[in-house]
Formats: C-alpha cells, sequence, structure tokens
C-alpha cells in the first residue's frame, strides 16, 4: 500500500513537532552604555593631539584627547573654528572614558571675561568672538 503525503502536510507536521521541542537556544542581548561627563575651566594647553584644562573644581590641570569628530561650539550651540580655540578661553568640555583617558566630544567655548581691578573699583570687561564660514555649492 502506498500513502501519498503532500509537502505542505509535511512542513506542517515538522513546524509542530519542532514547536514541541524545549528551547534550546538562547538570545543573548547585549548592551553598551556610554556616559558623558562635562568638566568646565580654562584652557591652559591646547596641542595638535590633546587639550588641558586647568579645572573649576580642581587645582591640578586634567588632560583630554580630542579627535576629527570632537565638535566645537559656541555657548548658544553655533559651530566654531578650531582656530579660535586657544589657552585662556574658559570652555565646558563634554568627555567620555576610554580606557584610562578622556576623550572630548565636545568642547563649548565660553565668552572670556577679563576683570581688572583700577583703586577701588572693579570692572569686568567681557570678550566674545564669533566666526562666521560661508561655503559655496
Amino acid at each position: 500500500m502506498k500513502i501519498s503525503v503532500s509537502r505542505s502536510t509535511l512542513a506542517a507536521v515538522a513546524a509542530a513537532m519542532l514547536a514541541s521541542l524545549p528551547a534550546s537556544a538562547q538570545t543573548a542581548v547585549s548592551t553598551t552604555s556610554t556616559s558623558t561627563t562635562t568638566s568646565a575651566g580654562t584652557i591652559s594647553e591646547f596641542s595638535p593631539n590633546a587639550i588641558v584644562i586647568r579645572s573649576e573644581t580642581s587645582t591640578a590641570p586634567v588632560r583630554y584627547t580630542y579627535t576629527k569628530s570632537t565638535t566645537y561650539v559656541d555657548e548658544t550651540g553655533a559651530p566654531v573654528s578650531i582656530e579660535t580655540v586657544k589657552s585662556g578661553l574658559p570652555v565646558t568640555v563634554y568627555y567620555s572614558k576610554e580606557g584610562d583617558g578622556m576623550v572630548a566630544t565636545k568642547v563649548v567655548v565660553r565668552k572670556a571675561v577679563t576683570t581688572t581691578t583700577s583703586g577701588d573699583a572693579t570692572s569686568v570687561e567681557k570678550k566674545s568672538s564669533t566666526t562666521t564660514t560661508t561655503t559655496d555649492k
């Protein structure tokens, strides 16, 4: 006696058998968490591979490396040219830890404030700079 079974019937039987087996394969989900930290201070050194900040909260200077993807902006979030970043400017550095080092992801250049004392009065002079870049398409 010959039994005829269609392919769809075989597929249904195979699916039912697989569904009844205990799940032995597990799916592993891995998440990586990165945190960004900020530090405010004054630039004491700006070299081709690092920026050194004298922090407002620590007496020791802090060294950050930076990459081509590090962004430089002013307090309003407008981009500034890396050429305007120099020693003496107040900044806020957004950075992430990578191994033992700290990598700057964003540098916010704040307005420079100069305080001078003459006689009994103290005056504060605010300095700011704006860089405009235009490109032709």
